[in-house]
């Protein structure tokens, strides 16, 4: 993979720059900036290069029509405030713009509008591909978090322009790479979630690298039934039982540790009061939704022993107060030790990120990857399709 930190002369030449600046929006306004901080290093790198910046993004799923509600305008409006820099927007149809209407001077960033409001772009389409690459003179993706995707401005385009890997996407690479095989032991993911048969693939292929597996989450709730007990009204997946023999039987031959809840958090409904509970005392109208003290304190001093740590998924339902204690309780853990240099440490997914930022410590773990799919894809030891192209 060639970065763009390697090309010697850029002055002049028009980037052709893919971002994920796929942010929360709430009536316009952004709640969540983690993704457009992230990429501010790119583009200050190319500003002080003197190349001619155009913006390819996305927000949300507009299924290639105009979704005036999901414009990149509030995205724009925060980059130029953060850069100090004129940042234009092209709202004209990507398809009838040429490349001498762009950037003719380096005082101007271009940001193209929505590229999901083209349905070529999701269907990779070649000649769409092409005329994006008509316009400028170099390609580079900064979109780690969309290259699991073979979309037209990720991946088909790598065939019309010299491409380039930008500097947010190395380092979500590097911090994968690093994680998955050059691994200082032991090691242990923390994984949540709801689903276990959507993670399924990535406990597989982490089990034979990893010292420990630790389960939360709805997820946890499968393996506590398996085990024999009640999990009342709590999210589960119905004929979950041989998927979590496997993930026994693989850890059993391959010498992991699984760790899962002893004890629990319920409450009657999502919004109902907390309670304590052992494993053996949850009736049969209560929800589980965090992970118990006792859950907590074992999670703690497996962190303590451990030197690398994954984390993709919260403890519990962390969006309610009542029901983020553990997930809290394990971000201020791996942070006092990332702080103190004792582990090395990967978080990831958007609900772990959301919930690290609202602890303010994104700065506080080694690497937060703001990608979601390709984060778990990655994991799992598929190819993507926009770093292969890039290789």
């Amino acid at each position: 993979m060639k970065s763009i930190k390697v090309e010697k002369d850029l002055s002049n030449k028009k980037i052709l720059l893919r971002l994920d600046l796929n942010v929360p929006l709430d009536n316009g306004k952004i709640t969540d900036t983690t993704r457009i901080d992230k990429i501010i290093p790119t583009l200050k790198f190319l500003i002080a290069q003197n190349a001619k910046i155009i913006i390819i993004s996305h927000v949300g799923r507009p299924k290639g029509k105009v979704v005036n509600e999901l414009s990149l305008k509030p995205i724009c409006d925060d980059l130029i405030k953060k850069l100090n820099q004129n940042i234009k927007l092209i709202s004209k149809n990507v398809k009838k713009i040429n490349k001498e209407e762009l950037v003719n001077n380096n005082k101007e960033i271009v940001m193209l509008e929505n590229i999901r409001f083209y349905p070529e772009e999701e269907r990779n389409n070649p000649e769409f591909a092409k005329h994006l690459a008509s316009l400028a003179d170099i390609y580079v993706n900064d979109a780690f978090s969309c290259s699991h995707r073979a979309h037209a401005s990720i991946h088909e385009v790598t065939n019309f322009l010299p491409s380039y890997s930008g500097l947010q996407l190395d380092l979500e690479v590097n911090a994968l790479k690093k994680i998955t095989s050059e691994i200082k032991k032991p090691v242990t993911c923390i994984v949540g979630g709801s689903k276990v048969s959507t993670k399924i693939n990535i406990i597989k292929n982490l089990i034979p690298k990893f010292d420990n597996i630790i389960i939360v989450g709805g997820m946890a709730n499968n393996i506590i039934k398996y085990m024999g007990n009640n999990i009342g009204k709590s999210i589960h997946e119905e004929n979950s039982n041989s998927i979590v023999e496997e993930i026994f039987l693989l850890s059993k031959k391959e010498n992991c540790k699984i760790i899962y809840p002893e004890d629990v958090v319920v409450a009657k409904d999502f919004n109902g009061s907390p309670s304590n509970k052992e494993l053996n005392q949850v009736n049969s109208d209560d929800m589980i939704l965090d992970i118990g003290p006792k859950t907590i304190g074992k999670i703690k001093q497996t962190i303590n022993s451990s030197k690398t740590i994954l984390w993709n998924g919260p403890a519990g339902y962390f969006e309610n107060p009542n029901f983020a204690e553990g997930s809290k309780q394990i971000a201020k853990k791996i942070i006092e030790k990332n702080m103190s240099k004792e582990i090395y440490s990967v978080a990831g997914g958007g609900d772990t990120v959301s919930l690290i930022n609202n602890l303010n410590g994104i700065a506080k773990f080694n690497f937060v990857s703001t990608a979601g799919g390709a984060f778990l894809e990655y994991l799992e030891g598929k190819e993507l399709p926009g770093i292969k192209v890039l290789n």
